[in-house]
């Protein structure tokens, strides 16, 4: 893959300047009006059909993970105000809404509740990550040793009965966080625990990776991968690789277990092996010939901030920075809308479900995401600014 020179960083500053003034005016009208907003063609996310406490939402979070990486930079209160306009929602949400939550509550609070604390050490703020944390505990499942992950607990009849999937890996940091806040080691072990059902059972021989697993509802035992997010179940979703990759690197740094560290590092590697000249990755490592090469930019971002925080480990894996560096660079010069009038950033990625033979929930081809444009603005922060994640 080629390493794209430098250039003094002046693409990738003004990438962070069309950043911070689009999550400034996107926090403002999540404020006026909590929703979802996870993908759009045109790059409006205000027009996608899902509410704040559906059960659904998994998106909110990185608009506001955004204006936090904001305020952490610029100490501006009347951010933070905007911000904390959002607070009662997200406490409604894992208390008289709880019942309504999926696995997904570790990408919700991190991004808001936790880094709220972390940047001004407000107690509501606190105590609502805890109770999110909570409410994320009571999806373990004991048999099978993991996390579910959608549907409601006490509902076996669906189809997401006794399912998990790699995305889980980034929610983990919330329990992990929840441990160290408390002394409950009861948030430790149920993350160690689903962290290494997915090492077991999700990552495959040659470091590829299912998009989900299933086991037995009655004795735990695995049963099998699945598919929702690439294009099979024997195929190598990108995105999904991501995940993992930044999932099993920041399990690392909350456990120093050398086991999730490797982990990291073999995807890593098995995942820059797959780039071409693109850069970006395709959005699927593993297409029939017939299905169009598209490529995914939120894979992209993400795989950014993943390899980033596992050279925090590793400082000497040159061919994983130099990685990192050309594939922030290739976002920042060839994706980036900087149309204000646009909420979205980054352009042409791909919601998988509407590629997959048999499941037509989204056909979501070439279009911007909350969460690229989220990883995108963490990326440009920890190599502009040295910041960290809230995770």
């Amino acid at each position: 893959m080629p390493v794209i020179a430098a250039d003094a960083d002046e693409g990738l500053n003004a990438a962070y300047s069309v950043c911070v003034a689009k999550s400034r005016a996107n926090t403002a009208r999540l404020a006026d009006r909590p929703m979802s907003g996870a993908f759009a063609a045109d790059g409006n996310y205000f027009g996608f059909h899902e509410g704040f406490f559906d059960i659904g939402n998994w998106t909110s979070s990185f608009f506001t993970g955004m204006s936090l990486l904001d305020f952490e930079a610029s100490r501006d209160l009347d951010l933070l105000k905007e911000i904390n306009r959002l607070g009662d929602v997200y406490r409604e949400k894992v208390s008289s809404r709880a019942e309504n939550t999926m696995h997904d509550l570790g990408f919700l609070y991190s991004l808001y509740s936790v880094g709220l604390y972390k940047l001004t050490g407000n107690l509501d703020d606190r105590r609502t990550a805890l109770q999110a944390a909570d409410q994320l505990a009571k999806r373990y499942v004991g048999k099978g040793g993991y996390i579910r992950a959608w549907g409601r607990m006490e509902d076996e009849s669906t189809d997401y009965a006794g399912l998990a999937i790699i995305d889980c890996m980034m929610n983990l940091p919330l329990l992990f966080w929840a441990s160290e806040e408390t002394g409950n080691r009861f948030y430790y072990h149920i993350a160690c625990r689903h962290a290494d059902t997915t090492l077991a059972n999700f990552v495959r021989d040659d470091d590829s990776v299912y998009h989900a697993f299933r086991f037995d509802l009655k004795t735990g035992v695995p049963a099998g991968g699945d598919n929702y997010c690439g294009y099979g179940v024997e195929t190598h979703w990108a995105r999904g690789a991501t995940w993992a990759i930044y999932g099993f690197s920041l399990a690392y740094r909350y456990t120093k277990d050398p086991r999730y560290l490797d982990a990291s590092r073999r995807l890593a590697k098995k995942f820059v092996s797959l780039l071409d000249d693109q850069v970006v990755p395709v959005w699927d490592f593993r297409l029939t010939a017939d299905m169009p090469p598209l490529l995914d930019t939120s894979a992209a971002a993400i795989a950014v901030c993943g390899l980033q925080d596992l050279l925090d480990h590793l400082p000497g894996e040159t061919d994983l920075k130099e990685s990192a560096d050309s594939l922030l660079k290739v976002l920042c010069a060839r994706y980036i809308n900087d149309d204000p009038e646009c909420p979205g950033i980054l352009k042409d990625a791909q919601v998988g479900d509407g590629l997959i033979p048999g499941k037509n929930f989204y056909l979501a081809r070439n279009v911007y995401t909350s969460w690229g444009d989220y990883y995108l603005m963490e990326a440009l922060a920890r190599r502009l600014h040295g910041m960290k994640s809230y995770w």
